[in-house]
């Protein structure tokens, strides 16, 4: 019996089963099954879930380290807003299998996390605050448990109380004691805090038939679609005095909580265009996000959960809104997902583009693979997931010195994806790109970059062998005009990185900008 679950033992009566994994030095390529779905959960929980405590560990390895020290017992325990994200992780699993196990974990986790945090309201951040009032919304809707609606109803009222028309013209703020830009730097309104409370106020809307719920949900969309998104981007938040001033930061988990919102509302309405607003964000992130159709690396910490936000709420569009268009992306960054988990243990790392490596591994990266994985209908295939072959450079992971520039920029036109590489001439950096193939092989792949200042020179290595020591990016006519290179490279069956590089012993610094590796 696993060891999650001895807590629960009268009801359980063993009932899943413990994943089979591979113990061969290589990486097979492996079939995204419901058996794999399976695994992934059995896996997670065997690792972060403390039985005792009823709480998931912050790390696999079960030890503090500083990166991200911030919930109970030191940060031994996952935080607060982490905390919602894992519930909604075990009941992604429930609403899968309808099994007595993850029935029972969720009114487990509940009580652990109520008794490491007997005050919730102690919390300042009314976006913590949102994520376990949604949270707690969706356990009433899979359970039928009062409570749980409860104490989502107190904490939507308690965040609601937070909006305010003082500044950008309303929205809930950020944090309950910072309220005024001019004094604190940390007075904002996100999505993060926003968007969410619209899913919640709807839940609210179906569970008691108050309208007063939608409209407040329809008053807190209607001022972020008006205040943070323009066009098909969603910003994150609105910072400064007066009108203030509006941080474009490109998140999976704002365009995720958009179109969550977008979907909650089109379901309680019938109304289309909350469906159009839906798709438009779904689409560029889905377009734009990626590195060959995968959800891109956004860090360790919060950022490794973002694109688990991002995914579950795409699969609400996809069914709710009737989307089957999100399907096969769901599926293969799945597949992703799974194909690049640690064999040691299960887990899957914060990158699905490559292997997860032998150091720990934070619960909530783990927790968004597993959650996919929850998420979406297997599709039974087997084999490795090439995409589709375009890997944006401004998406690609770097290797960065102190004053190593190498940042991302749009200010030139006829750029593809969301922008490029820019300012690029310090020796010691390099961009990596995670590339999966199919089969072994030959490729001829393709850089497209500027180089305004005249003949730029950077090597190449492929899973750390040299290819080229010196390949010359020519001279182009200015910073807005494109050229590309190409040259051949060996490639495994599975995973491979192509690290484009500079070093000032087999190359010059002149500047480069890069939009794109393709051919893939």
């Amino acid at each position: 019996m696993r060891k999650w679950e001895k807590s629960a033992a009268a009801v359980l009566a063993g009932l899943l089963l413990l994943s089979l994994l591979a113990a061969s030095g290589g990486r097979r390529a492996e079939a995204f099954t419901a058996a794999n779905a399976d695994d992934a959960m059995t896996d997670f929980i065997d690792v972060f879930y403390d039985p005792a405590a009823q709480y998931f560990y912050t790390n696999s390895d079960h030890l503090i380290h500083p990166e991200h020290a911030h919930g109970p017992d030191g940060g031994l325990y996952t935080d607060f807003w982490w905390g919602a994200q894992l519930w909604e992780t075990v009941m992604d699993a429930y609403e899968r299998t309808s099994d007595p196990a993850y029935r029972t974990l969720i009114d487990d986790i509940y009580a652990g996390f109520n008794a490491k945090y007997p005050d919730m309201m102690a919390n300042a951040f009314n976006d913590d605050l949102g994520w376990w009032a949604l949270a707690c919304l969706r356990a009433y809707e899979l359970t039928g448990t009062a409570e749980y609606r409860n104490r989502g109803s107190f904490l939507f009222d308690r965040i609601d109380e937070e909006w305010d028309t003082s500044y950008y013209g309303g929205g809930i703020w950020w944090r309950r004691d910072a309220h005024d830009p001019t004094v604190s730097a940390n007075a904002q309104k996100n999505v993060a805090t926003n968007a969410p409370l619209v899913m919640t106020a709807v839940k609210l809307y179906q569970a008691t038939g108050d309208s007063a719920y939608l409209t407040s949900a329809t008053q807190i969309y209607t001022w972020v679609k008006t205040k943070l998104v323009s066009g098909s981007k969603v910003n994150d938040h609105l910072e400064g005095t007066g009108a203030g001033t509006v941080v474009d930061w490109d998140f999976t988990y704002n365009y995720g909580n958009y179109l969550g919102a977008a979907v909650s509302l089109y379901e309680a309405t019938g109304n289309s265009a909350y469906l159009s607003d839906a798709n438009t964000a779904a689409t560029y992130a889905v377009n734009n996000l990626v590195s060959a159709q995968t959800l891109l690396y956004e860090g360790e910490n919060d950022g490794a959960g973002f694109k688990m936000i991002f995914a579950r709420n795409l699969n609400r569009l996809r069914v709710i809104g009737g989307q089957s268009q999100y399907l096969n992306f769901l599926q293969q960054n799945a597949t992703q997902a799974w194909n690049h988990r640690r064999t040691s243990d299960g887990i899957i790392g914060s990158d699905w583009l490559r292997p997860t490596g032998s150091s720990y591994v934070q619960s909530l990266a783990a927790a968004a693979g597993a959650s996919i994985l929850q998420l979406t209908p297997p599709d039974n295939y087997t084999g490795y997931i090439a995409g589709n072959g375009a890997y944006e450079a401004e998406n690609a992971r770097r290797t960065l010195v102190s004053g190593g520039g190498m940042i991302n920029e749009s200010t030139q036109g006829g750029y593809t994806g969301r922008g490029y590489v820019a300012g690029w001439n310090t020796s010691g950096t390099s961009l990596d790109f995670y590339v999966n193939q199919n089969s072994a092989g030959t490729r001829t792949i393709t850089f497209r970059y500027a180089a305004g200042a005249g003949d730029a020179s950077r090597y190449v290595r492929v899973n750390g062998a040299y290819v080229a020591n010196n390949l010359v990016f020519g001279s182009t006519a200015g910073w807005g005009s494109w050229n590309t290179v190409s040259l051949t490279v060996p490639l495994n069956a599975g995973s491979n990185t192509i690290q484009l590089g500079y070093d000032s012993t087999r190359g010059n610094g002149n500047f480069l900008n890069v939009d794109i590796l393709s051919g893939l």
